[in-house]
């Protein structure tokens, strides 16, 4: 094993930080957050265009630049280190490799190409918000984590061929799709401004229960937005209100809404829980890469903060105990950031190629996630203290760090359970017993969880 990296990684990586040290400052990112989109979109043509970001781990065939998750977590811990505000997760770790993986040539071809250059951009809706279930994260997922046949969640239903090509009820274009979907969604990532949304969605009924991903176009082909005024009938997609504003998220309403099968012929449901599985551990070390990046970072400033603040007529940082804490909070970084490097090298297969995606288990990523994680929760608290007064204030740096910290876990934690997840691939408790924190073992049921 070589675990250096070779030049064309040191470029990516020394390219982009550049660029977005010029174009992603604190009060670049204030004012991106801001904006209908969420982030600033012309910075993200840039790096499409300039730097391939969002095809990195995407075969050149389809546009993409031909690397890796090891490229994509380097790249994923520069955007960390400036917080940005991009669909860079949701387009590039969560839906582009299963549109990869499921997805027929003719999808492919439309598609993956427009998602490499920034054209479009994508995200993977999951109702119930059960994110890390889908992707294995936190246990295994073939439960009934998309609605079960029962009333919640997304369903699916096949529809005619007549009722699929008729007008819309607004008496406008074919809707087209050979499926109509109906459910809701929260937390979406990126949810209300994807063009693209792979949606899980349960079929079948209870009897030949099973779960499916289909296509929606969420923009027709003038490029509007779904919502008012949009080509999509019966979806509505709201903003919703979020801790962490650089990485927002959404509420998805669906009333019919026309849709297409992901893949060829009737949709295989175990293929569909391999992909999602194969996909966890790139998603889970992309976003362990960007922790790293924001605790890098944050730790960094905080060190130069300690080096100027005065007090007792000498800085802070020359008394023995902040020397100390910062000290176990370098400690903490590198091994986090050795953790996500292997989870990112493990889920190419130890290698960069794109088709080896996925070769680990999700207990890898899900480990160094978890520690990820960890580090950038305690990075960004100590960074709050030591500020002192001004680090509590909401204008000051140091609650972009802290917000994401805590916003982060949400998405594709908890911590102990990725831990659980962890053990339970590596054979640690095969009877269930011994999770940490009181946390059920996988498939055991909630009651049995000590509230």
């Amino acid at each position: 094993m070589d675990t250096a990296f070779t030049e064309e990684q040191h470029e990516i990586r020394r390219t982009l930080r550049e660029l977005l040290l010029k174009r992603c400052g604190p009060d670049e990112v204030k004012a991106a957050v801001r904006t209908p989109p969420g982030y600033d979109t012309e910075l993200w043509q840039q790096l499409a265009g300039r730097l391939g970001l969002p095809g990195l781990a995407l075969p050149t065939a389809y546009g993409g630049v031909g690397c890796g998750p090891t490229e994509l977590a380097l790249a994923c811990e520069e955007t960390g280190r400036v917080v940005l505000p991009a669909p860079l997760i949701a387009t590039a770790a969560l839906a582009a490799p299963l549109l990869l993986a499921l997805g027929s040539e003719r999808q492919r071809t439309a598609l993956l190409p427009a998602l490499a250059a920034g054209e479009l951009t994508a995200t993977l809706v999951v109702p119930g918000g059960q994110l890390a279930t889908a992707l294995a994260l936190t246990g295994p997922n073939d439960g009934a984590w998309a609605g079960g046949g029962r009333a919640g969640g997304i369903q699916a239903r096949r529809v005619p061929e007549e009722e699929a090509a008729a007008p819309s009820r607004n008496g406008g274009r074919p809707v087209g799709g050979g499926w109509r979907l109906y459910g809701e969604a929260s937390q979406v990532l990126n949810g209300h401004t994807a063009e693209v949304l792979v949606v899980a969605a349960h079929t079948g009924g209870f009897a030949r229960s099973r779960t499916l991903l289909f296509l929606v176009r969420a923009a027709d082909a003038g490029g509007a937005r779904a919502g008012a005024g949009s080509g999509v009938p019966g979806l509505l997609r709201t903003r919703q209100t979020a801790m962490d504003e650089t990485r927002p998220q959404a509420r998805l309403e669906l009333r019919e809404v026309p849709a297409e099968l992901l893949g060829e012929g009737d949709g295989d449901a175990a293929a569909v829980a391999q992909a999602l599985a194969a996909t966890g551990p790139v998603a889970a070390a992309a976003l362990a890469a960007e922790a790293v990046g924001a605790a890098d970072t944050a730790l960094a400033r905080t060190v130069a903060h300690v080096q100027q603040r005065v007090q007792f007529g000498r800085p802070i940082g020359s008394f023995q105990a902040v020397q100390h804490r910062l000290a176990d909070l370098y400690v903490a970084l590198q091994a986090a950031r050795s953790a996500a490097y292997y989870a990112a090298w493990s889920a190419g297969g130890g290698r960069s190629a794109p088709e080896s995606a996925g070769a680990a288990g999700p207990g890898v990523g899900a480990l160094a996630l978890a520690q990820a994680l960890e580090a950038l929760r305690a990075v960004a608290a100590e960074a709050v203290q030591l500020h002192g007064g001004i680090g509590f204030t909401w204008e000051h740096e140091a609650q972009l760090y802290f917000k994401r910290a805590a916003c982060d876990e949400l998405l594709l934690g908890p911590v102990h359970r990725l831990r659980a997840r962890a053990a339970e691939e590596a054979g640690l408790f095969p009877d269930g017993a011994g999770e940490p924190d009181g946390a059920p073992a996988p498939g055991r049921a909630p009651e049995a969880v000590e509230v």
